[in-house]
């Protein structure tokens, strides 16, 4: 952490231990808890961060909330809480990112020793958002006026598909990488290893179906930082030395 930053350690599914981290804030950033949502008393943080003079509250959700509202883990848990914010009576901000760029991490291991990385729906592309772009309009929420009430929707600039990121990959690399498209079965059998069934389902539901929002380009990065998003291709040379 930098020089001057205090760190706590808290826990949020029990929001008393908060309140010496809130103590002095006058802003918050919020994640939505994931797949661990459900664990959560979004009204109890909320509740333990005005106590202690917060103002502002910057809210990172998922693009899931308004394209995937009948799931379990990307819909309705992530509702509630989006629900809550806005009802707090702070000013707030609530960011709907859609696929993370850094997803592709999980091809770091086969790309580094075997030039190969697995993927279902290998042509149907997403517009997959940088997590620095993410980061820096999460700070400006934070510190600048003029985002309050604001729902913001981030993705990256351009479609990509799983072929053309593995492509983009071996560009940065300076090597072929060999891209292998899984069955959908291959895929979930994959997935269901660390992530839960709901989450497994809805998310091959996005890669493999997307909706029309879902493959929306947003203009909202470039609205907020004044600059387009970073493509999959600039997140790759950034990253590559994971994948070496």
């Amino acid at each position: 952490m930098p020089e001057g930053v205090r760190h706590w350690q808290a826990d949020l599914a029990a929001p008393e231990s908060l309140r010496p981290v809130f103590d002095g804030a006058d802003a918050v950033f919020l994640h939505d808890g994931g797949a661990g949502a459900h664990l959560l008393s979004p009204q109890g943080i909320l509740d333990v961060a005005k106590a202690g003079g917060v103002r502002r509250v910057v809210l990172l959700s998922s693009q899931g909330v308004a394209t995937r509202p009948r799931s379990s883990s990307h819909g309705a848990g992530g509702r509630s809480i989006e629900d809550a914010i806005r009802q707090s009576g702070m000013d707030w901000t609530i960011l709907r990112p859609g696929g993370f760029a850094s997803n592709t991490f999980a091809w770091a291991e086969t790309i580094r020793t075997q030039r190969t990385a697995a993927a279902p729906f290998g042509d149907t592309g997403l517009p997959l958002i940088d997590p620095a772009d993410i980061g820096e309009v999460a700070a400006a929420a934070l510190r600048e006026d003029g985002h309050a009430g604001q729902v913001y929707e981030l993705t990256g600039p351009a479609l990509s598909t799983p072929r053309q990121r593995a492509e983009a990959i071996g560009a940065a690399l300076g090597e072929p990488i060999r891209f292998v498209e899984q069955t959908r079965d291959e895929a979930r059998a994959q997935m269901l290893r660390f992530m839960p069934e709901p989450v497994v389902e809805t998310t091959l539901a996005i890669i493999g179906e997307p909706t029309p929002a879902e493959q929306r380009i947003s203009p909202d990065v470039e609205r907020v930082l004044g600059r387009t998003p970073c493509t999959f291709a600039e997140w790759a040379v950034r990253n590559i030395a994971a994948f070496r």
